[in-house]
């Protein structure tokens, strides 16, 4: 039998979210540095090239890798000859006061993303908590813990679907990975749950995402089973879509499958999947009694040898002077390098302006949008000497039912956001003769570094919703859809995917 202290289990949980707030897993960083090494694709390259220089500065710096600092979820397995000491609170509340310290941390703040009454006030519980804890108690004399900070991107494309026995899986997955855009920051991971119930297929799929990558390795020595062959073959032909990081056309989408399975109904065939993105977070640790965990930093010298820097052929862009006639030259997949000022804004603050508009009112003073552009994104609080803290975009699609309001009522000239815009996004900026940018996701610390100020203009009680006025100097963004209505998540994929020629997508 083991004692385990109230306080180790806090101080471990608190600990192994925060060295996962700035430390890549090993595994995952060396998988994106093969597939930097083979990519051919241009567009993707420097997208991992961001990457991968953002991972090495968060590691260096010790500030989050992505300004979405997830969801905590927790899997924990309890023994059943472990005695507390000092136990005043459940362990779900060990649990969720070490999240709470986490990010409350002074020298690395990570954003709150939590809202209670989620289908109404949408309230921040201004610290991260709760989490989402999974607990099993299993024989021996431990407490097993993994920990994982999930961004909501890729939370957001997770899918659940109810086969029938006889149906292929690999064909719903392929026909499937498509409808998930760009959102989840590919290159990544997929985990796969099969089998058991509806909700016990989720689970299975989140848990897998938890285990280490090791394609390389499993196609080097050959499958030994079914699951592994199933995994290699997913892998295989999600990767022959084409899709590339960041959505843009590339060899690499996905780095690895991870498959659990469990028995379930002879009627049933439940199949639940759930990406990973490039901000892949997640730590184990044991306790045994003998005190709090200790996690042991990476080796940096592991990490590839890359580190971005903005092309020579990047158009620079002034914001105090660009007018729609000069963004009408601009074309699908060209870098372009923004200095000037822009103001901030997602969904909470898109749907107060909708408000807005909606009773006939105007805009907040200092929110002026007339031939400016607006990013999305909820930033990092700064820290130290910083301006402001991790600054990467959010998904765009969430505020594809606000663009043409923004640029009929406005006067906005362009958006900045990650991912895929939807057709009736992409039809407004057509009509409108407006463009939309997109910003790396999974690039936050690097991104944070082209913003010289900061300053909060409007609903500041939205606190990383809040509209911000941010000044840049050569912030790196792609055109991702043109005046014209061209988007390159359509053109890249498309041309990638003819390039690879291995299948062709199934019609949804």
């Amino acid at each position: 039998m083991s004692t385990i202290r109230q306080s180790d289990l806090i101080e471990s949980v608190a600990d192994a979210l925060q060295f996962i707030s700035y430390f890549h897993p090993l595994d995952y960083i060396e998988a994106l540095g093969q597939a930097y090494q083979a990519e051919e694709s241009l567009a993707a390259r420097d997208a991992i090239a961001q990457i991968l220089t953002n991972s090495r500065m968060c590691a260096e710096g010790r500030r989050p890798i992505c300004q979405d600092t997830g969801i905590v979820v927790a899997f924990v397995r309890i023994g059943m000859d472990v005695r507390w000491e000092g136990a005043t609170m459940g362990v779900a509340d060990m649990i969720n006061e070490g999240v709470r310290r986490a990010y409350t941390h002074p020298d690395n703040v990570l954003r709150a993303s939590l809202m209670a009454d989620p289908a109404g006030a949408r309230r921040n519980t201004r610290d991260n908590t709760p989490a989402v804890i999974h607990m099993e108690v299993v024989p021996g004399d431990t407490v097993e813990v993994t920990v994982s900070a999930k961004g909501g991107g890729s939370e957001n494309k997770s899918k659940l679907v109810m086969l029938n026995p006889s149906d292929s899986i690999v064909d719903w997955v392929v026909k499937t990975v498509p409808t998930m855009g760009a959102g989840w920051c590919p290159p990544g991971m997929l985990g796969i749950g099969i089998g058991g119930s509806a909700e016990k297929a989720m689970v299975m799929a989140k848990e897998a995402l938890m285990e280490p990558i090791d394609m390389h390795e499993l196609k080097a020595r050959g499958p030994a089973n079914r699951l592994e062959e199933l995994r290699i073959e997913i892998h295989d032909k999600v990767n022959a879509l084409g899709i590339g990081a960041q959505g843009l056309g590339g060899l690499s989408t996905v780095l690895d499958v991870k498959i659990l399975d469990y028995p379930t109904h002879a009627a049933s065939l439940p199949v639940a999947m759930i990406p990973n993105c490039a901000a892949t977070r997640h730590a184990h640790f044991t306790l045994d009694g003998s005190g709090p965990a200790k996690l042991e930093a990476p080796d940096l010298s592991r990490w590839p040898k890359v580190e971005w820097k903005p092309s020579p052929s990047a158009r620079r862009v002034d914001l105090a002077t660009v007018t729609r006639e000069q963004i009408a030259q601009w074309k699908p997949g060209e870098t372009l390098l923004l200095s000037g000022k822009l103001l901030t804004g997602r969904d909470a603050a898109h749907k107060r302006i909708a408000d807005l508009f909606a009773r006939g009112e105007a805009l907040p003073e200092g929110v002026d949008l007339k031939g400016r552009f607006i990013y999305y994104v909820g930033p990092v609080d700064p820290v130290r000497d910083e301006v402001v803290g991790p600054a990467g975009p959010t998904t765009a699609t969430r505020m594809d039912k606000f663009v043409d309001m923004m640029l009929e009522k406005t006067g906005l000239l362009g958006m900045i956001g990650k991912g895929e815009r939807g057709p009736v996004a992409i039809e407004a900026i057509r009509r409108h003769r407006a463009v939309y940018l997109m910003a790396v996701g999974g690039a936050a610390y690097l991104v944070s570094k082209a913003i010289k100020a900061s300053r909060v203009v409007a609903f500041a009680d939205l606190g990383m919703e809040a509209i911000y006025e941010f000044e840049v100097k050569d912030m790196p963004v792609t055109v991702a859809v043109d005046a014209a209505g061209e988007s390159v998540h359509e053109t890249g994929p498309a041309h990638w995917r003819a390039k690879i020629g291995k299948i062709a997508v199934v019609p949804v």
